[in-house]
């Protein structure tokens, strides 16, 4: 079971993303937003965390920016509905700027389900930078 921190401000589609990975046996937080998300990594950093790209306060590039500074190692899954561009030029740049792998909305349960499986069951739990170190 891994402990996953899902971001995505439309309650709906967070209520979703959280009921179908409970039913997979995983443990979810949620935020409505990166500043909440960025906050509640944090305090405990998640196995893995699902974010959204276009969102209010804080939106996801920023959000996957301000977690692998902190967190070099943090396992991130980017999610998107599409926007002025459309999805696939938000989550070529969230793949940029460090997220493992990337889905449109809606997501696809089996495709979400083999990529937390692979990601979760890489490496060891999260090292802190040098610099969330130094504190």
């Amino acid at each position: 079971m891994a402990r996953i921190l899902v971001v995505e401000d439309d309650y709906q589609v967070r209520t979703m993303l959280r009921l179908t990975l409970e039913q997979m046996g995983h443990e979810v937080i949620e935020a409505p937003d990166g500043k909440v998300a960025c906050e509640k990594f944090r305090e405990r950093p998640p196995d893995l965390t699902i974010t959204d790209i276009v969102m209010p306060e804080k939106e996801g590039i920023e959000t996957i920016i301000d977690i692998r500074r902190e967190f070099p190692n943090a396992k991130i899954v980017a999610i998107s509905g599409g926007g002025r561009g459309g999805p696939e030029v938000y989550l070529d740049t969230a793949k940029k700027f460090g997220a493992l792998r990337s889905f449109t909305k809606p997501v696809d349960p089996v495709k979400l389900k083999n990529a937390i499986e692979e990601l979760v069951g890489e490496e060891a739990p999260y090292q802190p930078s040098e610099a969330t170190r130094k504190g």
